[in-house]
Order: C-alpha cells, then sequence, then structure tokens
C-alpha cells in the first residue's frame, strides 16, 4: 500500500510519522489489494498558538472507484491521527462492501412470481 505524507504549517516529529504508518497499516491493511495509494494531510492551523486547530485529513484512493475521505481537528496530533484512521477503516470498508452487493445484484436474474405460479 502506497502512501504519502504531506503536512502544512507544522513539521511533524518522526515518531509522529511512525505513528501514522502503523495506524494506517491497522485500519487499511485488509483493504490493500482494493487500495491505490492514500494520502494523510497534516495542518496545523493557528500554529503555536493552540486550541483545536490540528488538522489529520486522509484520502484513500480505491483501485475500481473513486475516493473516500475521512478528517478529524483535534487538540493533539496523536488523537486527530487514531480517529482519523479509525474513520477512514470503517469508511473504506462500507465502500467496499456496497460495491460488492451492488455487484452481486446487477446481474442477478429475477424469478417473477404469480398467483398459484412460479417460474422457475
Amino acid at each position: 500500500m502506497l502512501w504519502n505524507l504531506k503536512t502544512a504549517g507544522c513539521t511533524p516529529p518522526a515518531s509522529l510519522v511512525a505513528h501514522v504508518e502503523r495506524r494506517l497499516r491497522f485500519a487499511l491493511s485488509r483493504f490493500s489489494g482494493r487500495i491505490r495509494r492514500v494520502d494523510v494531510f497534516l495542518a496545523d492551523e493557528n500554529g503555536p498558538r493552540g486550541g483545536i486547530d490540528k488538522t489529520c485529513r486522509i484520502v484513500v484512493r480505491l483501485r475500481d472507484s473513486g475516493d473516500v475521505v475521512a478528517e478529524v481537528s483535534d487538540i493533539d496530533w496523536v488523537i486527530a491521527v487514531d480517529r482519523a484512521t479509525t474513520r477512514i477503516g470503517h469508511s473504506t470498508g462500507r465502500e467496499l462492501s456496497r460495491q460488492r452487493a451492488g455487484r452481486r445484484s446487477g446481474g442477478a436474474a429475477f424469478i417473477t412470481r404469480t398467483s398459484g405460479v412460479a417460474s422457475w
């Protein structure tokens, strides 16, 4: 699984980069065959002033369809990354299950029944 880290207004420590990689692997490894690329954006809106301004945005680019996006803002980088990776794991699973369900029902032959007569 390929993933890119982009930052705006901050320089993440190496421990945070390792944490992002570990969390992405945990959340998305079961879907790795269906994922083309993952982009992680970390931004610090207020700089050193503090507040709920640290944003982690994750974009998963799927092979067969579009993108799945999760964005979380928090006061702490680790919490923002944890929440965003959890959300992106759930959202990616939901999107892929929708695709599987649509593919299964799209080509199925429907059996119609009228009163007393069954079409087999």
